[in-house]
């Protein structure tokens, strides 16, 4: 998506970030379908994942991620005016899960919305909200991604059971007062034409969960592996190469690159094609596994918090997901 940034400077002013307790291994797994840590290991780089409990929502952990930020930023709930939920497993079709989050928080006087872009959410809810703070539509925004994977995941089919994970990480956008860093370009697309490279075929309108499908596991996720794997290395390339330029930085510029966590093979090619040192990426994968919009949100506030970068510092953002979609961020902290 093309076309020039806003002119007033927007500040991600603070970060936080919720994992279950549960962690299932590559161990675990071994006992539940026919894998191997070497297995996954070798071919993803995941070491592990966190598994929400039975009774914990797509909209517990958003919201225990959002204190965090907030807390961070010491901006009240109340005051909150704008808070958008990235994410593909909401609590339900209707309300959004924003909404559940808006009450749990107590932020009364927000607008509460969701978005869809899978993993790219939370870079979609960014750009979107850096739009609305910018034009003055709001004073802040709190935005989650958040993934309760567990729940559309079929434990029987050992190409994905592997691969994702449970979490929720938030960020509070602000205006950027006097010599404050801010959000320097944003870029978002869309490849509609691949919608079936990656989907969950069953639960909506188009195909409804019956008693006579209900055995096909249709709501659940499901993914050609190899053609994800090449349209994500091309498209996050490109995306983040987009805002690189648009923000007039160069490879040697960049203090961390923080891609999407789904295949260390990925994150090692999108290092390779920036020309950026892999000790210059962020990587949290072995920990988490994929955890689709959350993952940015996660990694983010993990880099934040260990002081990986700092003032002045410039960051890339850069993730791809289910639509296909793909976004990008370059930020001066």
């Amino acid at each position: 998506m093309s076309g020039t940034e806003s002119q007033m400077p927007v500040t991600i002013a603070g970060t936080g970030s919720y994992l279950p307790e549960k962690i299932l291994t590559n161990a675990d797994l071994e006992s539940l379908v026919d894998t191997t840590d070497e297995w996954i290991t070798s071919r993803t780089g995941i070491k592990a994942r966190h598994m929400a409990a039975p009774g914990e929502h797509t909209s517990h952990m958003a919201t225990k991620a959002a204190e965090r930020a907030l807390q961070q930023v010491g901006l009240a709930a109340e005051d909150v005016e704008l808070i958008i939920v990235a994410t593909i497993t909401p609590d339900t079709l209707t309300p959004a899960t924003a909404c559940y989050v808006q009450q749990n928080l107590g932020a009364h006087r927000a607008v509460a919305f969701d978005i869809s872009a899978a993993c790219s959410g939370f870079l979609y809810a960014m750009k979107i909200s850096k739009r609305l703070i910018s034009d003055g539509a709001f004073k802040n925004a709190l935005i989650i991604g958040a993934e309760k994977l567990s729940s559309f995941i079929n434990w029987e089919d050992r190409t994905t059971c592997v691969l994702f994970g449970d979490g929720a990480g938030a960020a509070v956008l602000r205006k950027a007062e006097e010599g404050e860093g801010h959000i320097l370009a944003t870029d978002i697309g869309t490849d509609g034409a691949q919608t079936h490279l990656l989907n969950i075929p069953g639960g909506g309108s188009a195909c409804p969960i019956t008693i006579q499908n209900a055995d096909q596991r249709l709501a659940t996720l499901a993914m050609l592996g190899k053609e994800v794997f090449k349209h994500a290395v091309t498209r996050m390339r490109d995306s983040a190469n987009t805002v690189i330029a648009r923000a007039g930085l160069t490879a040697a510029d960049i203090k961390l690159v923080i891609p999407h966590q789904a295949n260390l093979r990925i994150i090692d090619a999108i290092a390779d094609r920036l020309a950026v040192p892999n000790d210059r990426v962020f990587v949290n994968l072995h920990k988490y596994g994929n955890t689709s919009a959350a993952a940015i949100a996660i990694a983010l506030d993990e880099a934040h918090r260990e002081k990986r970068f700092e003032h002045g510092d410039h960051i890339i953002l850069v993730a791809f997901g289910a639509g296909l979609t793909w976004a990008a961020a370059a930020v001066r902290w």
